[in-house]
């Protein structure tokens, strides 16, 4: 994963694969076929270990404003650190490669439609709770929410100092959240 959110897909060479898994390049092929299917692999554990970090935010009793608070905090110090080990694999791998795999590219999407579902259930059992009053549904509240941390990751890149990257994540939180009771 790391490989390959440093430097994308097309730059990442058989090198950097054999020295980011320590195995040598016939084991690369033996087990994933080719560098696209490591790619796979890399996308399916990302996916795993977001989920764990979005079930552990989401999962938490606390009042809905705070836990999607505790996410963004947690995408800014990601985008802050600068460390590519921290980059959103699946937005990298999806502006590379939507236009020249169309299978990678479902499978990004469906990953991503499953994080927005995600979300949006939370948005919407905060409305139903009465945490959140909106004429907005929660998949579109969802869908703006994560639109925002695209914005944020991209942004981030060029490097701007943690306060903006905060104020930003702030005004996301506000735009979402707006009429928080």
């Amino acid at each position: 994963m790391t490989a390959f959110m440093a430097k994308g897909y097309a730059k990442t060479s058989m090198q950097d694969l054999t020295k980011a898994t320590g195995l040598h390049p016939g084991s690369i092929y033996c087990a994933f076929d080719n560098k696209r299917g490591l790619l796979l692999a890399a996308l399916e554990q990302y996916v795993n270990d977001r989920d764990t970090q979005i079930s552990a935010c989401f999962g938490q009793q606390i009042s809905f404003a705070l836990r999607l608070k505790n996410y963004l905090d947690q995408i800014v110090v990601e985008c802050v650190s600068c460390d590519s080990a921290r980059a959103c694999l699946l937005t990298k791998a999806l502006n590379e490669l939507a236009e020249q795999d169309e299978e990678v590219r479902d499978i990004i999407n469906q990953y991503l439609q499953n994080w927005h579902q995600i979300l949006a259930d939370n948005y919407q059992q905060a409305i139903d709770n009465g945490e959140i009053k909106t004429d907005r549904s929660s998949l579109d509240l969802a869908r703006y929410f994560v639109m925002g941390i695209y914005g944020l990751r991209t942004f981030a890149h060029s490097h701007p100092e943690p306060e903006v990257l905060n104020n930003l994540a702030q005004q996301l939180y506000q735009d979402t959240c707006l009429s928080l009771t």
